[in-house]
């Protein structure tokens, strides 16, 4: 009896016609259902970010500017972000305005990185950029590098004063450390280009550029303009980036802090 179902069946799938005819039902079937899987996907909306307010160039974008809104598949075009993970936290790029309602793409939104200016996003808000001019010869031949720690130390002549005349009628050389822990962001040439942005081209550093809290930034904008005094900050190498933490940056002498401000005068802006 087996034997004879076998034969039947075996039979049924030799024969050409019986082929051809399921051959051209499975054919249907799977693009019935091909069909049908491609008309749910490209009418089944999806989930997308999408920009609650407009957001300026190199404006940091927080979870607060984003929304989710259910669009058809056929919206979602060009490199359009889909994950709310990879929009938060970056930036509008410095060339676009992302207007409210608009889908976030690849090309408008890039990391703190891509941008023209990234180095003003490196320090804390409540600090103060300094760019301090350098040659070769004070960052130690280039040995001075985004992201080392300096000491500022400031060399000045102490003015003697003439009515007050001792046995020493010379003016005095006074050279101090002023400040200690600075983080150097950048070390730049004369065009605004960092110095080792390309390690195979050479450049010759121009400046170095840095932040500190406000009350560090005046004292070192007085200094920068004592001509008088005949100042000169002097930017030294240190070994405190190897440390697990970093000091904050802090004054070291505060005889030279006051030898700066008795020299120079501060006006507080009043009110009308």
């Amino acid at each position: 009896m087996n034997g004879n179902v076998q034969m039947t069946i075996k039979k049924f799938f030799t024969n050409k016609n019986t082929v051809t005819v399921v051959g051209v039902l499975l054919a249907i079937v799977i693009l019935y259902v091909g069909y049908n899987y491609r008309i749910k996907k490209a009418i089944t909306p999806v989930t997308v970010p999408y920009a609650t307010q407009t957001i300026n160039p190199k404006t940091k974008i927080t979870s607060d500017m984003i929304g989710s809104i259910q669009v058809p598949p056929s919206m979602v075009k060009g490199k359009a972000l889909t994950n709310v993970s990879d929009i938060v936290g970056r930036y509008v790029s410095a060339d676009t305005i992302i207007p409210q309602g608009s889908l976030f793409y690849t090309t408008t939104v890039v990391n703190q990185s891509d941008l023209p200016d990234s180095i003003i996003y490196e320090y804390p808000d409540d600090y103060v950029l300094v760019n301090m001019p350098v040659t070769t010869a004070t960052t130690y031949g280039n040995k001075i590098f985004p992201k080392n720690y300096i000491d500022i130390y400031v060399k000045a002549v102490n003015k003697i004063d003439e009515n007050n005349i001792t046995n020493d009628t010379q003016d005095k050389i006074m050279v101090g450390k002023l400040l200690e822990n600075v983080k150097v962001i950048d070390v730049v040439d004369a065009n605004g280009d960092s110095v080792f942005a390309n390690l195979e081209e050479v450049k010759t550093p121009s400046q170095i550029i840095f932040a500190v809290p406000e009350e560090y930034h005046i004292l070192l904008r007085k200094a920068m303009y004592l001509r008088t005094y005949d100042v000169t900050l002097i930017p030294v190498p240190t070994a405190e980036s190897l440390k697990e933490t970093p000091g904050e940056v802090a004054i070291a002498n505060e005889a030279i802090k006051d030898f700066i401000n008795r020299v120079t005068v501060w006006t507080e802006e009043t009110a009308e």
